[in-house]
């Protein structure tokens, strides 16, 4: 199994933290993202708010990236990003920020350091849009929510 090539990211802090995205473990894929925070905060069942990372980076062109969920989070504690997955645009040089909601039942604390949400970083493709009157067919045609069955 060969190696995939490696994208190299730029990054700076935005606070006092010295605050590197690393991944878990040898095959994850998604960067672990922390909370910069300066003191505690609580999220209230139902509350969302936006948790900064202390660091802002300069994606190549033709990259992507992708702030997801923990599952870690969500599963123990119902606490999840909101507009999951929310997109990093390779211009975008403000640092990065998550916007967390508690779908639990009890509060949830965020310290500083907290492991808050996974960057997953992805190439994409230019588009060209081509103006048509017909598209080609296939065997599933127009077929669209449910349209398989159970």
């Amino acid at each position: 199994m060969t190696t995939p090539e490696k994208i190299l990211l730029k990054r700076v802090r935005t606070c006092s933290h010295e605050v590197v995205p690393q991944t878990s473990s040898t095959g994850a894929a998604g960067l672990d993202l922390v909370a910069a925070l300066s003191d505690d905060q609580v999220l209230q069942p139902g509350e969302r708010a936006i948790i900064p990372t202390g660091i802002a980076v300069a994606l190549p062109s033709g990259c992507e990236g992708q702030v997801r969920p923990r599952s870690g989070l969500a599963l123990k504690h119902g606490v999840t990003v909101l507009n999951s997955p929310g997109t990093i645009d390779s211009d975008y040089r403000g640092e990065i920020q998550v916007i967390l909601i508690n779908h639990g039942q009890m509060p949830f604390t965020i310290r500083p350091g907290d492991r808050i949400a996974q960057l997953i970083i992805c190439r994409y493709q230019p588009v060209e849009w081509a103006i048509t009157m017909d598209l080609d067919q296939t065997e599933r045609n127009t077929g669209g929510f449910g349209h398989t069955g159970r």
